[in-house]
């Protein structure tokens, strides 16, 4: 039945998905007639609203890059193809390769949603590499779907938010602490329910072997490797480029300032530690400055989905928060909703708020302002209700491409070729979340 209900998936997306870019520019439209529609703002407000957010993201579209580039340089390093090799290797079937992906990818979301797009998407190449016989594209498809797991994780934006002072719901409702969030009875069924489903999901999704899509093997061709070997008549200049005592050096100036900062702020990943971290890792693995800058342009050529897309998802965030429209959408479930049933119906209202809003952390500012005052007001649990709003964006991401875009461009493949997966693993893991918040 997963099988039937995966290929029927695939094949609609094959007809009618548009390339990310497309559904960026289509959601533009539609966010644009909706706030037309249902707000008292005009279209010259409207366009100024979208034009003043459009380069609202370029700081995270920035930091996206560098995620995606310090992780495809880590990963074309000799020492992590060998130590992902030796993982690839211990899966003897396609239907092994396929359920270690999506178990790694899972838990490696769950501890750090950076770390785990790039490492599953990683470890999806190698498994395809050393597995013959297995998809390429559930391979991808089951690394993505371990994102499903992020904001019950350790890097979980909204209840860290949530917990932090200063945040914009502070003042309305209190800190929400992370023992009323992550480390409660529903979010660990959740989240644990979700690693342990995702790789047998993807055993039951695995298709027929005739109909099998193994990886182009261009794909997989090893690049030369980018340390150089210097001759006796090299310069000054060359000697320095390729001097292993600077890699060094800036490895430990970043590992100084890693452990100052967990010294006295304490232990915390975030985007920029992850990047920071896979910088010095990269750089020391490579062995050389210009080695490592050599990895780094070639692995930037993946960015340009999210140079070009990035902006667009800031101009319709802005608009739908400046317009009033997240709120009317939100307010819409909200206003049928009792002590009972709030927490389903924010959980719904985020999953659609999320085509437009793509971000964790977005949806905590353009949907808290609205939500949490409710739940105070209704009695409701205000921890599992701001878990709602986060459940909710991390559903929706299987059936939005703008997440997916790191791990396709390390894969080498386009949304099209996955999103059929992800849709069915939308549909199973709906119930898993749900079951989550009404049996505890």
């Amino acid at each position: 039945m997963v099988q039937g209900i995966a290929r029927f998936f695939t094949q609609i997306v094959h007809r009618v998905l548009p390339d990310p870019l497309i559904f960026a520019i289509l959601l533009t439209v539609a966010t644009f007639a909706m706030a037309f529609g249902l707000t008292p703002k005009t279209p010259a407000e409207l366009v100024l609203m979208w034009g003043s957010g459009f380069w609202n993201l370029l700081a995270f579209s920035m930091q996206m890059a560098m995620i995606l580039v310090t992780g495809h340089a880590l990963a074309s390093s000799a020492s992590v193809k060998r130590g992902l090799a030796a993982l690839a290797g211990s899966a003897r079937t396609p239907a092994q390769g396929t359920m270690l992906v999506a178990l790694l990818s899972g838990l490696a979301c769950a501890i750090n949603w950076g770390f785990g797009l790039v490492l599953g998407a990683m470890f999806a190449r190698e498994v395809a590499r050393r597995v013959k016989g297995t998809d390429y594209r559930l391979l991808v498809a089951s690394a993505y779907m371990g994102f499903l797991t992020w904001h019950g994780g350790l890097s979980g934006s909204v209840p860290l938010v949530a917990a932090t002072k200063g945040n914009p719901m502070e003042k309305v409702i209190g800190l929400i602490p992370v023992s009323q969030t992550l480390f409660t009875g529903y979010n660990l069924f959740i989240t644990v329910g979700l690693i342990v489903m995702l790789p047998f999901l993807a055993r039951a999704m695995m298709p027929p072997s005739g109909q099998v899509v193994s990886v182009d093997p261009a794909l997989l061709i090893d690049e030369p490797v980018e340390e150089r070997v210097l001759g006796p008549d090299s310069t000054f200049a060359e000697q320095i480029e390729e001097s292993r005592l600077l890699s060094a050096l800036v490895a430990l100036l970043i590992a100084g300032y890693l452990v100052i900062r967990f010294a006295t702020k304490g232990f915390s990943l975030d985007i920029d530690t992850v990047n920071i971290a896979f910088l010095a890792i990269g750089i020391v693995l490579h062995k050389t400055p210009m080695a490592y800058a050599r990895a780094i342009a070639k692995a930037a050529r993946g960015t340009a989905g999210i140079m070009i897309q990035f902006p667009f998802y800031a101009g319709i965030q802005a608009t739908m928060d400046h317009s009033g429209l997240a709120g009317i959408i939100t307010n819409w479930f909200i206003e049928i909703a009792n002590v009972h049933t709030f927490p389903l119906l924010v959980f719904l209202s985020s999953s659609v708020v999320n085509f437009a809003v793509p971000s964790g952390g977005g949806h905590w500012v353009v949907q808290g302002p609205f939500v949490m005052p409710a739940a105070k007001a209704l009695g409701a649990d205000l921890g599992k209700s701001a878990m709602a709003i986060a459940y909710g964006e991390a559903w929706t991401n299987m059936a939005q491409p703008f997440w997916a875009l790191p791990a396709l461009a390390i894969a080498g493949l386009g949304v099209r070729d996955i999103m059929g997966y992800c849709v069915t693993a939308l549909l199973f893991s709906g119930i898993v979340f749900v079951a989550g918040m009404y049996l505890f």
